[in-house]
């Protein structure tokens, strides 16, 4: 019994634990109980608050949302790629798919998340049997069943993360005290993912909507972020993956019964638009994360909560990736660690899209503080952005509190078109309405929106482009392509299109090779109107960046020319060992990471991942 009290114990004394309210993230102070039983941890409605706590702070820090699985773990698809050169055992070689079993990114996420999922198991063993969830008062019993109900979403979500990188990972759903071993072997995703949607419908039932908890904000599940949850890991389960012992990309002929779950979650947050909506403003998303509360309509159904400027419990975001800072500028260092893939700027519509401006990082921002224009092979993310946070040249940090989007109700709508064309061979009228609106949002103040096709084959493809544009940065791509099945195939239309850019041929015929610019003001306008105002030769970046212009290398006098075309070449972009796109990718292997060594070598039970050595 004494490891079974000391496993209760281990939440309760969890590092750090914080209130969360609509407009800010600070620590909360907690009493911790004289006994590590558990008939204390969960006899207490503010303890057990404070055990859920230590299950929430898995999902944050270096090895979670706040650095490495946000920010890694979801490249390279066709939007961005982390920045430098390959190197097996690194960041470069998790975006290259050529990790090795000894990679370093790898191990500490991989045990972070299983520690999030024993802190969850003990809170769902012994929440339940607790005499205050059987016979508290009813308000105390309502506590206790919403914390139940986020145990077994948070267990849902590590689950999730392990199964769309590793596939077959080993599975317990009890406390490791009382587990028949230690040491499990890979478990068919298919049982766990089956385990976890069930979980979930019962969480769904136990926490309330948003709108009732207020003090939640998104920071932690409500009834509506749980439902997208269940739709996002319903489509999964109902998408193809890589199977171990078919070692094929396949999915089960049953896939339509998760579509319709799909539909149905999705259905039930789209009734209630009093609780998540589009925000009506696509760029207040983003600085939402950053602190100011822009979100009223509540978009952000669930964001990983960064705070407390430390490795364990902030976020690197901002710092590791987002708009480049030089650190001579009084916002000092920041950003540059994901580069865009250069045809990404192309998939927009050149005028009219609002999502390019605020996706993609065309400037950076110079040791004079002011924006300059990258070249083209340099391009950054810039939903995070050092310059929307409190923090200036004068702090040291690399970490600025900014929070990491899980779920947005952009999402819901998209997911709901995307199961109700797949199950009804074809798009309903609320399907094809459901897009539109997603696209008369990133086209604010234009009328003449993309025509929506109405048979199932276009639409697919409306949905996969959508949400190609949508989600950019945002770690969501990489996973759509192969639940779809499509990655190996985009990354071929990706390589074909990478060398019509280089060439100057088809869609790409008038792109510049080289552009003309100046330093301007950085103005912290909205991003349309900052990437408007900066100063190029000929025009705004919407004509400029789209005409051959003088096509010399030679700038005109007062500007500094800058390769833009010319920034690119078959072999940095395509052949390079060390920079070409998605290079050691291979269809039906490199889908999943290789388990780490080291796991491999304590857990003699588990078998590694097709295609890679131990």
């Amino acid at each position: 019994m004494k490891l079974k009290f000391k496993n209760a114990a281990f939440l309760v004394l969890a590092i750090g634990a914080m209130i969360i309210t609509p407009s800010c993230k600070k620590f909360l102070d907690f009493e911790t109980p004289s006994s590590s039983s558990e008939d204390v941890v969960f006899e207490s409605t503010t303890y057990t608050n404070s055990a859920i706590i230590g299950v929430y702070n898995k999902m944050i820090g270096d090895n979670g949302y706040g650095s490495r699985i946000s920010t890694l773990f979801g490249v390279t698809a066709d939007d961005f790629r982390t920045s430098g050169s390959y190197g097996s055992a690194d960041r470069r070689g998790l975006s290259m798919y050529g990790a090795s079993t000894d990679n370093s990114d790898l191990i500490n996420p991989f045990a972070q998340l299983y520690a999030g999922i024993e802190r969850a198991n003990i809170c769902i063993k012994y929440i339940p049997v607790s005499k205050i969830y059987t016979s508290g008062s009813a308000t105390e019993q309502a506590t206790m069943k919403r914390y139940y109900g986020e145990a077994l979403a948070l267990r849902a979500q590590f689950y999730y993360e392990l199964i769309r990188n590793w596939g077959d990972v080993p599975q317990r759903f009890t406390p490791a005290a009382f587990a028949e071993t230690l040491f499990p072997g890979n478990a068919d995703r298919d049982g766990t993912y089956d385990q976890i949607i069930a979980d979930l419908k019962i969480a769904e039932d136990l926490v309330p909507w948003r709108s009732e908890i207020l003090e939640y904000g998104s920071f932690r599940f409500t009834k509506g972020a749980i439902k997208g949850l269940r739709a996002r890991i319903a489509l999964a389960r109902g998408g193809y993956s890589l199977r171990s012992a078919t070692r094929t990309m396949s999915r089960n002929a049953d896939y339509l019964k998760f579509y319709q779950i799909a539909k149905d979650e999705c259905k039930d947050i789209m009734d209630n638009r009093g609780q998540h909506d589009l925000n009506p403003v696509y760029e207040n998303i983003f600085k939402t994360l950053h602190g100011t509360r822009l979100d009223d309509a509540h978009e952000l159904m669930f964001e990983v909560a960064a705070f407390g400027s430390n490795a364990s419990t902030d976020s690197k975001l901002g710092y590791y990736n987002g708009i480049r800072f030089n650190a001579a500028s009084t916002y000092g260092t920041g950003g540059g660690g994901l580069n865009a893939i250069p045809t990404y700027f192309y998939e927009f519509d050149q005028t009219k899209d609002c999502r390019r401006d605020v996706t993609l990082g065309i400037f950076e921002i110079t040791a004079t503080s002011k924006k300059s224009i990258n070249t083209l092979n340099n391009f950054t993310d810039a939903k995070f952005r050092k310059s929307w946070t409190s923090f200036d040249g004068k702090s040291s940090s690399q970490n600025f509190a900014i929070n990491w989007p899980i779920l947005r109700f952009a999402d819901v709508l998209l997911m709901y078109a995307e199961a109700d064309n797949e199950i009804g061979n074809g798009p309903s009228a609320l399907a094809i309405k459901s897009l539109g609106e997603v696209q008369k949002r990133a086209y604010a103040g234009f009328t003449d929106l993309p025509i929506i096709p109405t048979d199932k084959a276009g639409f697919f493809d409306a949905i996969v482009k959508e949400r190609l544009l949508e989600f950019g940065g945002e770690g969501v791509r990489k996973y759509d392509l192969i639940r779809w099945n499509l990655i190996s195939s985009k990354f071929a239309e990706t390589r074909v299109k990478l060398q019509q850019l280089i060439d100057g041929t088809g869609a790409y015929t008038n792109v510049p090779n080289y552009v003309y610019s100046k330093e301007s003001t950085y103005n912290l306008t909205p991003s349309v109107a900052e990437v408007a105002s900066m100063d190029l030769y000929g025009g705004v970046p919407n004509v400029v960046l789209f005409s051959p212009g003088l096509n010399s290398s030679t700038a005109p006098t007062g500007y500094t020319v800058k390769n833009w075309r010319k920034s690119l070449s078959t072999d940095n972009q395509i052949t390079s060992i060390s920079t070409g796109f998605a290079y050691y990718f291979e269809a039906n292997k490199k889908e999943l990471f290789p388990y780490p060594k080291t796991v491999l070598n304590e857990n003699t039970n588990m078998t590694q991942n097709f295609g890679y050595i131990n």
